[in-house]
């Protein structure tokens, strides 16, 4: 495990602190693990007093939450915003992937506390899952709705399953690109997942 204060020896000063905290808070888990951190070794990394950092969060486990929070709503109005220039609704799956895959594979810091130290609490995930992450598959989900009202997808799936799957889909490629020892851009790797979704494996 590496100390947090050596993750980032040359602190760029950042004017906004709280972001500051967040940015170092995703270096931190991810380089020590959440259960192994402390809100010290945020401090530290960000450049501030450990006080300073209560001073915007209560605890390590609201900065988490709030990684997450900020992370999924990002996420979500970026996709909104352009998804509102494309009219295809097989486009707008083959977009949302993309920027999924993106997302993560520019922050791979990021990646980690998502894809890792997100999972290592059944508390979280359920709190997770009834919040942001119900908004993201929802997205997903109306997005199939739409290709199914427009007919270019099946109208005898259920839009739910549907989005869990392709969900389910990206979120292992992401897990895959942290834990292979190959480098590798993840992005790319959405145009395969969507064209097995669309198209299936069967030969044609």
């Amino acid at each position: 495990m590496r100390n947090a204060r050596s993750l980032n020896p040359v602190r760029p000063v950042v004017p906004d602190k709280r972001e500051a905290i967040l940015r170092a808070a995703i270096r931190v888990f991810a380089h020590n693990g959440y259960f192994n951190s402390k809100v010290a070794d945020i401090a530290s990394e960000a450049g501030v007093a450990d006080g300073t950092v209560y001073l915007y969060f209560k605890s390590k486990e609201e900065i988490l939450h709030s990684i997450f929070d900020r992370s999924v709503d990002e996420a979500v109005a970026e996709a909104r915003k352009q998804l509102a220039t494309i009219s295809d609704a097989r486009d707008k799956l083959r977009q949302i992937a993309f920027l999924h895959l993106e997302r993560l594979g520019a922050d791979r810091d990021l990646a980690v506390v998502f894809q890792v130290e997100l999972r290592g609490s059944t508390k979280f995930m359920e709190e997770f899952s009834a919040a942001g992450f119900a908004e993201y598959l929802a997205l997903i989900r109306s997005t199939f709705e739409e290709g199914q009202r427009t007919g270019v997808f099946r109208a005898d799936l259920k839009a739910k399953v549907v989005a869990k799957i392709l969900f389910g889909a990206l979120d292992e490629m992401a897990t895959n690109w942290i834990l292979s020892k190959r480098r590798y851009k993840l992005a790319p790797m959405a145009d395969q997942v969507l064209d097995i979704f669309l198209n299936g494996v069967n030969a044609k």
